[in-house]
């Protein structure tokens, strides 16, 4: 159950001070999470009993079939031995900043020892980006095909080679851009196109791509189809597809700034995601508000494993190396007293 029209400093905190105002503990946190899963109460999601009594510790006792039930439980925290403050630290500077944050960045502003376990909560929260039955694109629609990766040597254009081939669809909205789409894809047939078109486009709309022969049939009579053969026209290709082309060159630029270039094909689908949940909502004036959307898709979103995470993770499991003693394992939590001015007290 979704709020209307959730408000800053009511809903969600409006600032980062606000953030560690309102959860300075773990058990602030696991209230919030309470709070976003339930909306209209507690509902047992063994039985769907609403009559249960809660514990101190937060959880949540079903009279019906007597289970003891976590906010976190059946989400993307299930089982977490990282301190939800760091969670949710996690989340705000994944979603506060334009363009987002590396897992070594995070490792590195939240003190995490290993870069395997902001790794890890980034690519969860990525999994939670995309909110089922969500609203497919409308009005008129550019459509392209990308490539992501490298510098390969070879040919260019589609038939590239070592790189990651991309279906972009991005809305016209006057003289700006709508929402955009963009999706791993395995060659440029018609019936791939085709299947992206149904499943992220609305039929009815007109749909704006090039020359290329693989459009007419994917569009079939469900769409409006408006080829524009770049040859003949005397212009380049950005110029007449500049939505899609822009889509596409603001998502390189994010993947070669923030993460380096540095990721993986098996896993280039859940940074699209990310890139396509931040940039349909880049006009938000509280920021917050992509924070609070987060954690709101979070908690109905399936756990899911490491190892579902990890791209080929093998079927062995290895032994792993036993750290130093004087390096830190898990998480902190950001939680903590107060103290009085350590500076002064140094001696130095």
């Amino acid at each position: 159950m979704s709020r209307a029209a959730p408000r800053a400093g009511v809903d969600y905190p409006g600032s980062y001070a606000d953030l560690r105002a309102w959860f300075p503990t773990d058990a602030a946190c696991l209230d919030y999470l309470d709070w976003l899963r339930w909306p209209g109460g507690f509902c047992c999601p063994f039985c769907g009993g609403v009559v249960a009594w809660r514990y101190r510790d937060g959880r949540w006792f079903c009279s019906g079939c007597a289970h003891r039930v976590s906010p976190t439980a059946g989400t993307i925290l299930h089982g977490t031995r990282t301190p939800l403050t760091v969670w949710f630290a996690a989340a705000w500077h994944m979603t506060s900043q334009k363009h987002g944050i590396s897992a070594l960045g995070l490792g590195r502003v939240l003190g995490i020892g290993s870069e395997q376990t902001a790794w890890a909560m980034l690519h969860r929260y990525r999994s939670a980006m995309v909110r089922p039955g969500r609203d497919r694109l409308c009005g008129t629609v550019e459509a392209d095909e990308t490539f992501l990766g490298g510098p390969e040597p070879g040919r260019g254009g589609r038939g590239a080679l070592g790189k990651t081939l991309v279906e972009v669809a991005v809305e016209q909205d006057g003289k700006g851009l709508g929402r955009c789409r963009m999706q791993v894809i395995e060659n440029t047939a018609a019936p791939t196109l085709r299947a992206f078109l149904l499943a992220h486009v609305e039929p009815g709309s007109v749909v704006a791509t090039d020359g290329f022969a693989s459009y007419p049939p994917a569009c079939g009579q469900d769409y409006v189809h408006r080829p524009q053969a770049i040859s003949p026209s005397g212009r380049r290709a950005h110029e007449l597809l500049p939505g899609v082309h822009r889509v596409a060159s603001l998502a390189k630029r994010w993947l070669l700034g923030t993460h380096q270039g540095g990721v993986k094909p098996g896993h280039l689908q859940a940074y699209l995601d990310e890139f396509t949940f931040r940039f349909n909502r880049r006009r938000s004036r509280a920021r917050g508000m992509l924070f609070y959307r987060l954690l709101e898709q979070a908690v109905h979103t399936q756990p899911r494993t490491y190892r579902s995470l990890v791209v080929g993770p093998g079927s062995v499991r290895r032994e792993m190396p036993v750290p130093p003693p004087d390096k830190r394992v898990r998480c902190e939590s950001l939680a903590g007293e107060t103290l009085d001015r350590p500076w002064r007290k140094s001696g130095g």
